[in-house]
């Protein structure tokens, strides 16, 4: 446990004795019907041009996205991982962004994402998500596929672009709301 997670969970605790509220009254409020999720890591993030994108990163990119043509990247360090989003366009032109996680020095592709309206999210995810009780209207969706073939919809609310507020799997058909943050 990090200290700042510590801090953050001792300061939680201290204004919920200040405020006469108990721990069970404070995980009932924002408990598992909830969907907002809570801060992620902070990540310490790292700007490369095109012409800096490293060539184990472009040789996996190019393997799962044939074509791709790369506009820059991130590379991120959070949670003693180390990941690189790599942004692009399709050999059709469509937006794509890889998600890579360095392990060892190898690239590996952990999702392959593109922003979606939300009218367009399969239906059993919409539904999940539109049934929590704390749900909100999506400004921004991101479809991010995984390894296993479930698919992550990151939600974003409106004053909040820098992380997700909710995500909703999507795997064999069936949708739910993720309770903590995607690691990827």
């Amino acid at each position: 446990m990090s200290i700042k997670h510590t801090v953050r969970h001792g300061a939680a605790a201290l204004a919920l004795v200040l405020t006469g509220c108990n721990e069970a009254d404070s995980e009932a409020a924002h408990g598992a019907d909830s969907a907002i999720l809570e801060d992620g890591p902070e990540a310490v993030i790292t700007e490369l041009g095109a012409d800096d994108i490293p060539e184990g990163a472009r040789a996996a990119a190019l393997e799962a996205v044939p074509g791709m043509q790369f506009a820059g990247a991130e590379r991120k360090e959070r949670g003693g991982m180390v990941f690189y989003d790599v942004e692009g366009t399709r050999a059709d032109g469509s937006e794509v962004e890889l998600d890579m996680l360095v392990e060892d020095g190898v690239f590996r592709v952990v999702e392959i994402q593109r922003d979606l309206a939300w009218a367009d999210v399969p239906a059993p995810a919409r539904a999940v998500a539109e049934a929590a009780p704390d749900m909100f209207a999506p400004v921004r969706v991101i479809e991010s596929v995984q390894e296993d073939g479930a698919v992550i919809y990151e939600l974003f609310r409106e004053g909040q672009p820098g992380e997700p507020a909710a995500e909703v799997k999507l795997a064999d058909g069936k949708a739910e709301m993720l309770t903590e943050r995607w690691a990827y």
